[in-house]
């Protein structure tokens, strides 16, 4: 990164922006976001950073592709209020969500491996002891029955209406099309491809839409993995300069070279 040579051991906004291939008004948002720590300003006020924002921008973009935006966001803010504890519980929870996703990826196998060409009874029978009424099967799956209906009008599930009382009355079938909804939400699946993977597994009477699903499934999840190590390994090293730099150093006052 090249420096201001009229300030040496400082480095302007232009100097972060060119890193990364930012925007200088990008590099003044990250700041006033508390991503990175408050600018040190010449004695005409123009910005100065150092090495440590340097390296707290290289760790908050290295920790968005694992973390996201706002939990990266968090971690960033409270390292630079000097509460790493709170930037590692941060961290905890954002990996403790990853294995609940690998969890929930491992359900949705082990219930397709469940399902055959002739499991659950058709939409189109008659009442039978699979049958649920909106109530139960929305307690059953914890979601609101708001979201069935939902899923109702996008087509993922078909219920049949009680010809006495007007309720809508899920099959087992349906029960199944909810359940396998269910577990593609929680996976990051829109309802506008979910409805097709449910209804070639209707017509089809088998599994194999759902395979590139779970396949493209599998490696968003190995890829946030990894971003997760890149974003530890950027972090870690900001942190590392901060305790040999100090936490308690004013802002602006020259920092460590940066190659």
């Amino acid at each position: 990164m090249r420096q201001n040579p009229q300030t040496a051991g400082r480095l302007r906004p232009v100097d972060l922006a060119r890193r990364h291939g930012l925007s200088t008004q990008a590099v003044r948002n990250y700041e006033a976001a508390g991503i990175l720590p408050a600018a040190g300003r010449t004695p005409h006020g123009y910005r100065t950073y150092t090495a440590l924002h340097a390296h707290a921008l290289d760790a908050f973009l290295a920790l968005v592709p694992g973390h996201g935006h706002g939990t990266a966001t968090a971690i960033m803010r409270a390292v630079n209020r000097d509460e790493p504890e709170e930037a590692f519980r941060l961290i905890d929870e954002s990996h403790a969500q990853l294995l609940e996703d690998r969890r929930t990826l491992h359900a949705v196998e082990r219930a397709l491996r469940d399902l055959g060409p002739g499991a659950g009874p058709a939409p189109g029978d008659a009442s039978g002891p699979g049958d649920m009424f909106v109530g139960a099967l929305a307690g059953k799956l914890g979601i609101r029955p708001a979201t069935l209906r939902t899923w109702e009008r996008a087509g993922l599930v078909t219920p049949r209406r009680d010809p006495r009382t007007g309720y809508r009355v899920y099959t087992g079938a349906d029960v199944r099309d909810a359940g396998l909804a269910h577990q593609l939400r929680r996976g990051g699946y829109r309802l506008d491809r979910i409805a097709p993977l449910i209804a070639q597994v209707r017509a089809a009477g088998g599994l194999e839409p759902l395979a590139a699903a779970l396949h493209d499934w599998h490696a968003r999840l190995a890829a946030r993995g990894r971003a997760m190590l890149a974003g530890a390994a950027e972090l870690d090293a900001c942190l590392r300069d901060r305790d040999c730099d100090g936490p308690g150093r004013p802002p602006g006052a020259p920092g460590p070279r940066v190659a």
